[in-house]
């Protein structure tokens, strides 16, 4: 499903930038291009953003960390669904990991939004801007924080903060991973990513970092 091109000139810019920064990454763009696909003129970038830097910023601020809360979102309502329809109240830590996954994978984004989200934090992870700050600070550490909040209760008291920070980012890269590898993931198994495959992906990521928590509780501190 293809995204209706924006009426207002500003918001078609940052929507043909997205698309061709998470084409071609942000040096092998032109100004000229992005006005181009916006229909508009060169003005249009300095008048709105003063710069092709601070347009590839407002890109991340204004459409990628917002469709990235958006999963945050999706996965603080999975947990209150379960909460709610489960007899007890008690949320498990593996009913955690499956909120995450199934927000990443099967969270509200369109092909096309997925597409060029993937495309654009990859293009920035191989050539890091002022943009991987953003990312960190308004979406990767607050959903650490959200992670970390919820398992804490069910983990021993002496348990070393940066273990459990670096098995989170471990579930969280192995989550992402599924999401970002599907085509490749598809080939090794030879299987489409259709529902179905995804749901068993999804119960493979709780069974695995289940036992990665499973060690992390049973360890004893250094």
């Amino acid at each position: 499903m293809t995204n209706p091109v924006p009426y207002n000139t500003r918001d078609r810019l940052l929507m043909q930038a997205e698309q061709l920064f998470a084409l071609k990454g942000f040096a092998a763009v032109s100004v000229r291009e992005i006005t181009a696909a916006a229909d508009t003129n060169l003005a249009a970038i300095n008048y709105h953003f003063g710069n092709k830097m601070n347009l590839y910023l407002s890109v991340f601020r204004e459409r990628w960390v917002p469709r990235a809360n958006g999963l945050r979102i999706f996965f603080k309502d999975h947990l209150a669904e379960k909460k709610h329809t489960e007899t007890s109240d008690i949320i498990r830590i593996s009913d955690i990991i499956r909120g995450v996954a199934t927000a990443f994978l099967e969270g509200a984004m369109t092909d096309d939004e997925r597409r060029s989200h993937i495309n654009l934090m990859q293009r920035e992870l191989t050539h890091p801007t002022e943009a991987i700050d953003i990312v960190v600070s308004e979406v990767i550490r607050p959903m650490n924080h959200d992670i970390c909040r919820l398992i804490q209760p069910y983990l021993p008291e002496n348990i070393i903060p940066e273990r459990l920070s670096l098995s989170i980012l471990s579930i969280i890269s192995m989550i992402l991973y599924f999401g970002f590898a599907q085509p490749v993931i598809s080939r090794v198994m030879d299987q489409e990513f259709d529902p179905q495959f995804k749901s068993r992906v999804i119960d493979h990521i709780v069974s695995f970092a289940m036992e990665g928590i499973n060690g992390l509780i049973k360890e004893e501190p250094a």
